[in-house]
């Protein structure tokens, strides 16, 4: 610090004897200079400490625009953290913590209380004055901020709010804005939020009420659902008044979501199912987002030694694909688990329900209900689309499946076309072998 002093004197007293004004530009232009480090160092560590949120998808927002207007921003393009829209849109958003410094104890997080960790902490007007430099350079669309509990929540979600004010209001800033709200925080902050954001987040953390209050002793179940029905309320409030009056204030159009970790306690892959499951149906989410826990340093003794496997995030989030697009109910999903409640890592849970329920296949692919086809095994909705579009105009064979699909292999036991019929395969007992995709070991020359 004494050396960096010394060079900044040496810099403020060079303007000696220079022409009138360019002593002063110098020293203004260096210190310009060092407040650019300085950002530059706090986007470095609050943007790592953002890697662990999950939840940054901008799925649901509306397309909008500045042109014929004198705002700015969009919510079409691409940049730096990728979320995609229902419609395909690229959606690049700026992911950030507000501060990293926090006063909560959470075990799985590596922001808590008592980590050793790097700490930064921006200003509501840094985080805007970064979201408008990156969009003006094309890197971004829009912002996704969060942030650890600095002071208190109230003081935390104030700066949170503040900084999507400055961008709305002061520069009239269009792109997508997804703000983490905090719980803890008074209701009302909360629902200014929404005012300013287009999605919502909270985080339940954890699938139990019995694992939140081991891993994280300052955060309350209750508290959590209390602001996520608060959330709900709010939006159902503000769409009905759009309906009624044109120029009503929008709120949250893109919905809230959540997240909850995976493999930080003892919680099965049926336990976070039935959770999810209740969550979409009293909150309305947009969606559930699993992140698989992550061993982080100088963890405490009560988290497990390593990570859960991938795949097991991945199964979950196909599980969570079945009750949103499949028409599967939680309870058939759950039924696709072991008897220890663990989806199987070696095949998706949609396969591993039909090899459950032989029962219902195979399936008629020229007859059956779109509800029936959806449950087939290797179809996907886009697929049972051009099926159904198809079969007005035609008898499907074999071969017309064939180019709807990536493979015939996981289809064929399970469908019935104009000229294929799967009598006993069906059936067979060694079924799963001919289906379940093999784990082979990569070579390492081809």
């Amino acid at each position: 610090m004494a050396s960096e002093g010394k060079r900044s004197l040496s810099v403020l007293n060079c303007g000696a004897g220079l022409p009138f004004g360019l002593g002063n530009r110098l020293a203004r232009t260096y210190k310009e200079h060092m407040t650019r480090h300085t950002i530059m160092e706090k986007l470095q560590i609050l943007a790592d400490a953002a890697k662990y949120d999950a939840s940054c998808a901008s799925s649901g927002t509306a397309k909008k625009n500045s042109v014929g207007g004198k705002g700015i921003g969009s919510t079409e393009g691409m940049g730096i953290c990728h979320a995609y829209a229902p419609d395909g849109r690229c959606i690049s958003l700026l992911k950030v913590l507000l501060t990293n410094h926090c006063v909560f104890d959470c075990h799985y997080c590596v922001n808590r209380k008592s980590s050793n960790v790097r700490r930064a902490r921006f200003t509501p007007r840094e985080v805007a004055d970064l979201t408008l430099t990156f969009y003006r350079r094309n890197y971004i669309e829009g912002l996704f901020l969060s942030s650890g509990i600095v002071k208190n929540s109230d003081h935390t979600m104030e700066q949170l709010v503040d900084a999507a004010r400055i961008l709305r209001e002061e520069h009239d800033f269009r792109g997508y804005i997804h703000l983490k709200t905090i719980p803890e925080a008074d209701p009302e902050i909360i629902h200014r939020a929404g005012l300013y954001a287009d999605r919502i987040s909270i985080n339940v953390e954890l699938p139990t009420e019995a694992g939140l209050a081991r891993l994280a002793p300052d955060k309350n179940a209750g508290t959590i659902e209390g602001a996520m029905g608060g959330m709900k309320l709010a939006i159902a409030e503000a769409k009905d008044a759009k309906k009624r009056f044109r120029h009503a204030p929008g709120f949250a159009p893109a919905g809230q979501s959540t997240q909850m970790i995976v493999g930080a306690d003892s919680a099965s892959d049926n336990q976070i199912i039935g959770k999810a499951s209740t969550l979409y149906g009293r909150f309305g989410l947009r969606r559930v987002y699993y992140s698989a826990f992550s061993p982080i340093p100088d963890a405490s003794a009560v988290l497990p030694l390593k990570r859960p496997p991938l795949m097991r995030e991945h199964r979950l989030y196909q599980s969570d694909w079945l009750m949103r697009f499949y028409g599967f109910s939680a309870d058939e999903v759950q039924q696709a688990a072991g008897a220890d409640g663990m989806l199987p890592l070696d095949m998706d849970p949609k396969l591993a329900w039909a090899l459950k329920f032989r029962e219902s296949f195979p399936v008629d692919l020229n007859r059956a209900p779109r509800e029936m086809l959806l449950r087939v095994p290797g179809l996907g909705t886009r697929a049972v689309k051009n099926i159904l579009l198809a079969r007005r105009h035609r008898t499907l064979r074999l071969d017309d499946i064939a180019r709807l699909t990536v493979s015939l292999v996981k289809i064929r036991p399970f469908i019935v076309t104009a000229d294929w019929r799967p009598t006993m395969l069906t059936d067979r007992a060694d079924l799963k072998s001919l289906v379940v995709p093999r784990r082979e070991q990569l070579e390492l020359f081809g």
